[in-house]
């Protein structure tokens, strides 16, 4: 009877192996990342404020066994918060300046990512220096950097974002500037990640923008994406018809040196709300 089990294990493991191509690239090889808009600590939150929903947050990237997320709306309270998180260090600075203002950082698990450099830029028409873009309600950031997997040597770029909510103008002109400081940043050699709110659904120019030089994770997913449709969602678990049509705004997209083999949008809850007004996406990936 054992080796009866025995044979049928192999025979599973290797039509497994089989069906699926590379067996292999989904342990040791395999990176998992994502983008979080964890929603601003805020009184006008009232039971949903940030103290009441951060070991949920916490929990949820641990839980989904984050190599690599980019935060969005992390206030410096927030940011003390999540470094917090056993394990992991982040990259990025203000949108303020230094530690002013809402972070769009980059959190990794330090025992399977080393950093090689790192850098932030405004979302502006001069983003070496903390300045408002176009028709931008607020200062905007692209947090950015060069990242080795200790596991596989293999060296990569992300970068993470947080476009305008009020500025059409200055959502386009951002996308178009991500793209060029991307090809400018990181070049053609290297595998990219790009995660971020953008306050833009799928048809939107800005996604357009970006689908021009990148790639959407969800669209390229060797398994079917797992997501309602939507990204944004309030913190109420019965969540308004009219946000179920907006469709998504969070979203990871990568260059042709990354393969991506599945795309999730996670919907945990308590039962009554979740732990931020967005939902996060997970991506499992490989890099080429």
């Amino acid at each position: 009877m054992k080796n009866a089990i025995r044979r049928i294990l192999l025979s599973v493991a290797m039509l497994t192996a089989a069906g699926t191509g590379e067996l292999w690239a989904r342990g040791e090889n395999v990176l998992r990342v994502g983008s979080y808009n964890i929603r601003t600590n805020t009184p006008v939150d009232g039971e949903n404020m940030w103290p009441a929903r951060k070991e949920r947050v916490k929990a949820l990237i641990l839980f989904h066994d984050y190599d690599i997320v980019g935060v969005q709306e992390a206030q410096p309270l927030q940011m003390n918060d999540l470094q917090q998180m056993p394990g992991f260090a982040s990259v990025g600075i203000g949108r303020d300046g230094g530690n002013g203002g809402e972070f769009s950082a980059i959190f990794y698990r330090k025992d399977r990512i080393q950093v090689l450099d790192s850098g932030t830029f405004w979302l502006s028409q001069t983003p070496e220096v903390m300045s408002k873009g176009w028709d931008a309600q607020l200062h905007r950031i692209c947090t950015w950097t060069k990242m080795k997997d200790r596991r596989t040597k293999k060296v990569f770029y992300f970068f993470n974002t947080h476009l305008d909510h009020i500025g059409p103008v200055a959502r386009r002109e951002s996308a178009a500037l991500l793209l060029e400081r991307i090809k400018s940043t990181a070049g053609t050699k290297y595998p990219v990640f790009c995660t971020g709110d953008f306050n833009s659904q799928p048809d939107a120019e800005p996604i357009l923008i970006m689908k021009s030089g990148m790639l959407d994770a969800q669209a390229i997913s060797e398994m079917p994406p797992y997501s309602p449709g939507w990204s944004y969602t309030g913190f109420d678990v019965r969540i308004p018809e009219r946000l179920t049509k907006k469709r998504e705004i969070d979203y990871v997209f990568v260059n042709d040196r990354v393969r991506v083999l599945k795309y999730g949008v996670l919907t945990d809850s308590d039962g009554r709300h979740f732990p931020s007004d967005h939902f996060p996406v997970l991506v499992e990936a490989v890099l080429k």
